[in-house]
């Protein structure tokens, strides 16, 4: 692994914030937005509060107005398990590197999963890296279709029909 240190710069500590605030959200039942948007402020304020990335806001709205989708895509690539059976944590993780690769297309696929199970190393269980990485290799595969379709149906509103093949949602 030479050259790790390098890659856990400004975007590393973003992600890993939003994945605090994300798990935090769930934990609290907050609106991760809100959470993200107050602590942004509130540091601009207090000198105490570690400031807040743009980036970090940017990645917890992402998955927030994404959040069924992002859910939905990873439950469809969890051999064996369910979302809600997940460490809330690898919730958290396995949701911003989903949206990392749907939708931030000044993210390398590889970078996205990379840093994911960066963040599972540092903040989960032992199992988690592979894990993690098992179910990213899994998306990313389907990430390029999706990405050229979200680009496609964004003018849509969200309310649209589901996409095909997800009878997933009975809650």
């Amino acid at each position: 692994m030479s050259g790790s240190h390098k890659k856990l710069g400004a975007r590393h500590k973003a992600r890993k914030r939003a994945v605090d605030f994300l798990f935090e959200a769930e934990a609290r039942d907050l609106d991760p937005v809100n959470l993200a948007t107050e602590r942004s402020e509130l540091a601009t304020k207090d000198e105490s509060v570690a400031p807040v990335s743009p980036y970090t806001v940017t990645v917890v709205t992402g998955v927030a107005e994404n959040l069924d989708r992002l859910d939905r895509v990873i439950a469809d690539h969890l051999q064996d398990w369910t979302l809600d059976r997940l460490p809330a944590v690898d919730r958290a993780i396995l949701r911003i590197a989903v949206w990392e690769l749907f939708h931030a297309t000044d993210v390398p696929p590889v970078v996205a999963v990379d840093e994911a199970v960066e963040l599972a190393k540092e903040l989960s269980t032992d199992d988690s890296p592979a894990f993690v990485n098992g179910v990213l290799g899994q998306v990313v595969l389907v990430a390029p279709q999706v990405r050229a379709a979200a680009a496609a149906t964004s003018q849509r509103p969200e309310s649209a029909e589901p996409a095909a093949g997800t009878a997933a949602d009975d809650d």
